[in-house]
């Protein structure tokens, strides 16, 4: 097969895609400063900031001393140029959240699910709702809108029709998009896993900046896990790797929810935790919502022992895990996410640590920090959110909205 011929329109496309993805992540910058940053000509960036600032997708931000003659223009990307939104679809709510371009949360509606298998048409009514709900609370032009994102549990196999594969909820082969286009929703839509999704966010603006090999973890009521290497998302053959929370940990060990025994998720996700407690102390957890659960059991841990254990040996079962992903891919840092990872990173983060020095191989494991995840518990909705704009600094403002935000 031949090579594909470079054209005119794909350089331009280039060229827009990387000063303004430079601009997007370390803006405001001169026009000297892109320059000399992306190795593009002074007339090449002169061109092209021209054309995006004529789009009104970069704005000018002040001035700079240079070194003799005229102070030089900074430039940045306007914050109000348009809008996004980012959807957590968690396997116990939906949270709907917009921003600006520079993810100033604007708006965020935050609804339980009624069942821990949700049936998908209860749960994309949720989804039309949040939306409906976000815009009209924002005020701001449906128009404006880039696109929503959404970060689901289970694999997204992507394709001509997006089918979301979620065991864990009982989900097989649902066309989440589609129904989302059936029940009125005209945006543009990206679908991502959850895990992958707060991995993004972290990559860009948490944590994991600034590091090229990183794992981002998600622990809620499930476990998953983004891999970074060489600073992009590893998907595997059909998009299904980071499944981190249904690796073996235990031989024949407890039942997993995905129907296997011993997975790690049933171990150290939320419901395995508290789960584990109800039935050592032969008892059962006063709260009904696994958050409160969990902040119960942690709270229990100073004065009884039964819940001081099941702490201890989900900081083992933790540390076990992220051995394995240590041995495995050798990153030089580790995140962990998720509203249940950041509960029990907060108080177990020194035994986990301990724990997974036991376990890892002691060279890649000196290599290796291990984190919290720094954008909290709307991480996914963040990171949902920053697919529209990935889009937009990847096809280099060919991807815009409908209409500029007012």
């Amino acid at each position: 097969m031949e090579p594909k011929r470079t054209t005119v329109r794909d350089l331009r496309r280039h060229n827009r895609s990387t000063l303004l993805t430079k601009l997007y992540f370390d803006g405001p910058l001169s026009r000297h400063e892109l320059s000399g940053a992306t190795g593009l000509s002074a007339a090449t960036v002169s061109n092209v900031t021209g054309e995006l600032v004529e789009d009104r997708l970069v704005v000018e931000a002040g001035l700079v001393e240079s070194d003799g003659g005229r102070p030089r223009v900074l430039l940045r990307v306007d914050p109000g140029y348009a809008h996004v939104i980012g959807i957590d679809l968690g396997e116990t709510g939906v949270k709907v959240e917009l921003f600006d371009l520079a993810m100033n949360r604007l708006a965020a509606v935050d609804n339980p699910l009624p069942a821990s298998h949700p049936d998908p048409a209860a749960v994309v009514a949720e989804i039309a709702t949040g939306l409906d709900e976000v815009i009209s609370t924002a005020e701001v032009d449906p128009g404006s809108v880039l696109g929503v994102g959404i970060g689901v549990p289970g694999i997204v196999e992507q394709g001509p029709t997006v089918l979301v594969h979620a065991q864990t909820i009982g989900w097989d082969s649902v066309p989440l998009v589609d129904l989302l286009r059936t029940a009125g929703t005209d945006l543009p839509l990206f679908v991502d896993n959850g895990a992958k999704t707060l991995g993004q966010a972290e990559m860009w603006f948490g944590a994991g900046r600034g590091a090229r090999h990183a794992v981002i973890a998600l622990i809620g009521s499930g476990v998953g896990a983004a891999v970074i290497t060489d600073g992009a998302s590893y998907r595997g053959a059909t998009s299904s790797a980071g499944e981190w929370g249904h690796t073996t940990i235990s031989y024949g060990g407890r039942a997993c929810r995905c129907g296997a025994l011993g997975c790690l998720e049933a171990y150290v996700g939320a419901e395995g935790v508290l789960d584990r407690y109800r039935r050592g102390r032969g008892g059962r957890v006063a709260e009904q919502d696994e958050q409160s659960g969990l902040d119960a059991l942690i709270t229990a841990a100073g004065r009884s022992k039964a819940a001081a254990k099941v702490l201890e040996e989900t900081a083992g079962y933790l540390g076990s895990g992220i051995a394995n992903l240590i041995n495995l891919f050798n990153p030089e840092r580790i995140v962990l996410g998720g509203w249940a990872g950041l509960k029990l990173g907060a108080h177990l983060l020194p035994e986990i640590r301990r724990a997974t020095l036991a376990h890892a191989l002691r060279e890649p494991y000196s290599q290796t920090s291990i984190e919290l995840c720094q954008l909290g518990p709307d991480a996914v909705a963040v990171g949902a959110a920053t697919l529209p704009v990935a889009a937009l600094l990847e096809q280099g403002a060919d991807f815009r909205p409908r209409r500029r935000a007012a």
